[in-house]
């Protein structure tokens, strides 16, 4: 594995506005597609952290809309890990459309999170050891 990541899937009827493009809004869940499937590739899932009392949410969110995605377009994410995470981790996203257009690229940052007290924590080791065991920076 590396920091990249590709996942692809069809655009639904119910992911479109009445103009048949992807309300804008949508793209923040197929971020978040992308980065399930990167953290689940490493051998990490949201459900493991929160079990173990950290939970990850989003901090912030850009997107730069350059072209629209339309109703049963095939859209592929590209997910990068940005850098090894400490208390926060970073991820880059492009999306492209199957003529290889780019749609959009974004960027996200989520906080790991201590259930029990809802103050930041350091990311925790397991998870450090699986992306330095994979991955090289």
């Amino acid at each position: 594995m590396s920091n990249f990541k590709e996942i692809s899937f069809r655009v639904r009827y119910a992911e479109t506005d009445q103009m048949k493009y992807v309300y804008y809004g949508n793209y923040a869940q197929y971020l978040e597609m992308g980065r399930v499937s990167w953290l689940r590739d490493l051998g990490v899932s949201y459900k493991t952290m929160e079990e173990n009392g950290v939970m990850l949410p989003v901090i912030s969110l850009q997107i730069n809309y350059k072209k629209p995605a339309l109703y049963d377009d095939l859209l592929t994410v590209q997910t990068y890990l940005k850098k090894m995470p400490s208390v926060k981790i970073e991820f880059d996203y492009k999306i492209f459309n199957e003529k290889h257009e780019l749609l959009i690229t974004a960027n996200t940052v989520l906080a790991f999170i201590d259930m029990k007290t809802n103050r930041p924590t350091a990311c925790p080791d397991y998870v450090l050891q699986k992306i330095k065991d994979l991955i090289q920076f």
